[in-house]
C-alpha cells in the first residue's frame, strides 16, 4: 500500500468555512449590538477585548466543538475563521476566565434577564408553553457549590443542581439558575419561577405550564393559580398521596396495559385540586415511565399528575408527555454545547457561562428553524457535520477579499439559498407553528 507524501504549507486554511453562515445570521439577529447596551464586565486596559466579542467567540468556540475553555484556545490559530467574524484575533483561555470571573449574582440577575427578554422579543411566538425541569451536572473538582447531593449517574460525586425553563414550542431555554448540588429539589422554584415570568419572558401569553415532580408544594401551586397560570405538574409520591391512590376504582382503560383514574386531593392543607393517576402493566409495557408503589401490586407503574385543566383524562396525559422534549434539549445541551465541563472556581463565574450557553443554544435553535427548513430539528453534531465543516480560504480577488468554500457542484445551489434566506432574515422570527 502506497502512502501519499506529506508536504506543509502556511496557506492559511479553516475546517469551519460553514461558520460565514452563522456570521451572517448573527448580524440579522443584531444581538451583538444588543449585548453592548448590557453591563458587561469591560477590559482593564484599552487594548482588551471587546465584552460583546468576548462572548461572540465563546459562543463560536461552543459551536465549533469546544467543550472546555482549553478547547477556545484552538481557535486562536484559525486566521480565516476570525477574519469571517471580523476579528484580528480571538481570547486566550486566561481571558475567559478574567471575564466570567468579573461576573457576580447582582451582574447575573441584571444581565440574563433582560438578554433573554431581548431575545424573545425578537421572535413573533405567544400562548407559549412553559415547561419547568431540573438536572444534575457532575463535578470532579472543589468548584464552589458544588456538593454531594442528588446524583443519579454518579452516586456521592460532587455535583450543581441547575433549575431549567423551556419555551415547548420554539424548542428554546426560557430562563437557567445554577444551584448547589446539595439543594432540595424545590428551593428556589418560586423565585424562578417568577423571573422566568415576570422579566425573561415578560410581554409574551402564557398558555400552559408544565413543570416536573421537583416542583411539587403548595406554593408553587397556590402561586400558579394567584397568576392564573394553567398547569399540569407531576406529582410526587408522598404516603398521604398513595393512600389515596390505593383506595381508588373504577378505572378507566386507554389501551392495553394502560388505564386511568381521577381523585380530588388537597396537598399539606391545600385547596382540593384534580389530580390525574396513570397505572401501567409492566409485562405488557416493559419501557413505561412511573413508579411501582405498593407490594401487593407488583406489576404496575403509577404516575401521577395535579392540574386545573378541566379536559379529559387522556388528553391531559398525552399533553403533559409531550414535556419529555424538555429531556432531548437538555441532553444535546450537555453533548453538544459543554454544559457540564465549562466550569470555573468561583460559582457566579460558572453560572455566567452557564447562562451564556444557553443563549448559544437558542441562536442555534433560532438558525435551524429559519435557515434550514428541514433540518430545523438536527442536532449542533449534525449540523456541524452537515453544513458548518467546510474547508475554506481567503483569496484576493478584484482588490477584494473573498472567502472559497470547498463544496460539490451538487451542493452548491442549496448553500446558496441558505445564505439567500438569512439574508431575507429580520426581527421579528415569526413561529407559524406556535
Amino acid at each position: 500500500m502506497v502512502n501519499l507524501p506529506i508536504e506543509y504549507s502556511d496557506k492559511p486554511v479553516t475546517p469551519f468555512g460553514g461558520m460565514s453562515l452563522m456570521k451572517r445570521f448573527l448580524d440579522q439577529t443584531r444581538i451583538k449590538e444588543y449585548l453592548g447596551t448590557l453591563e458587561l464586565p469591560q477590559p482593564g486596559s484599552n487594548r482588551g477585548y471587546d465584552p460583546a466579542d468576548i462572548v461572540a467567540s465563546f459562543w463560536l468556540g461552543i459551536w465549533t466543538g469546544a467543550s472546555r475553555y482549553i478547547h477556545c484556545d484552538w481557535l486562536r490559530y484559525d486566521k480565516v475563521l476570525q477574519s469571517i467574524f471580523g476579528w484580528e484575533q480571538m481570547p486566550s483561555q486566561s481571558t475567559y476566565s478574567r471575564f466570567f470571573g468579573k461576573f457576580s449574582q447582582k451582574r447575573n440577575t441584571e444581565v440574563f434577564p433582560a438578554l433573554q427578554n431581548w431575545f424573545f422579543d425578537q421572535i413573533s411566538v405567544d400562548n407559549i408553553t412553559v415547561d419547568f425541569d431540573s438536572t444534575v451536572i457532575t463535578r470532579y473538582g472543589e468548584q464552589e457549590g458544588s456538593a454531594k447531593g442528588y446524583n443519579p449517574n454518579k452516586r456521592g460525586r460532587n455535583s450543581h443542581h441547575p433549575l431549567m425553563a423551556f419555551v415547548g414550542q420554539t424548542r428554546m431555554v426560557a430562563n437557567a439558575w445554577l444551584r448547589p448540588g446539595n439543594t432540595a429539589d424545590s428551593s428556589s422554584c418560586k423565585l424562578f419561577m417568577q423571573e422566568t415570568f415576570d422579566q425573561a419572558l415578560k410581554g409574551k401569553k402564557i398558555g400552559l405550564v408544565r413543570a416536573d415532580s421537583g416542583f411539587y408544594n403548595e406554593e408553587l401551586l397556590s402561586y400558579l393559580e394567584q397568576e392564573q397560570h394553567k398547569y399540569i405538574m407531576a406529582v410526587r409520591m408522598y404516603p398521604n398521596v398513595k393512600s389515596e391512590v390505593w383506595g381508588l376504582g373504577d378505572w378507566v382503560g386507554l389501551a392495553k396495559g394502560i388505564e386511568l383514574n381521577e381523585m380530588r386531593f388537597s396537598h399539606e392543607k391545600g385547596k382540593s385540586r384534580r389530580y390525574i393517576i396513570v397505572k401501567k402493566q409492566v409485562d405488557i409495557r416493559p419501557k413505561s415511565g412511573g413508579k411501582m408503589l405498593f407490594e401487593d401490586l407488583p406489576g404496575y407503574r403509577f404516575s401521577c399528575y395535579v392540574t386545573n385543566l378541566d379536559l379529559p383524562l387522556d388528553q391531559i396525559w398525552n399533553i403533559y408527555n409531550t414535556r419529555a422534549d424538555c429531556e432531548n434539549r437538555i441532553k444535546e445541551l450537555k453533548d453538544d454545547f459543554g454544559l457540564e465541563s465549562f466550569c470555573l472556581q468561583d460559582f457566579w463565574a460558572t453560572e455566567a457561562s452557564f447562562r451564556f450557553i444557553m443563549v448559544a443554544y437558542n441562536l442555534m435553535s433560532l438558525f435551524r428553524h429559519f435557515a434550514l427548513n428541514h433540518h430545523n430539528r438536527a442536532t449542533l453534531k449534525t449540523l456541524q457535520s452537515y453544513c458548518f465543516a467546510l474547508g475554506a480560504w481567503k483569496v484576493n480577488h478584484a482588490n477584494k477579499q473573498v472567502l472559497k468554500i470547498s463544496l460539490p457542484v451538487k451542493k452548491r445551489p442549496w448553500m446558496d439559498g441558505i445564505f439567500s434566506q438569512i439574508q431575507n432574515l429580520s426581527p421579528p422570527f415569526n413561529y407559524s407553528n406556535a
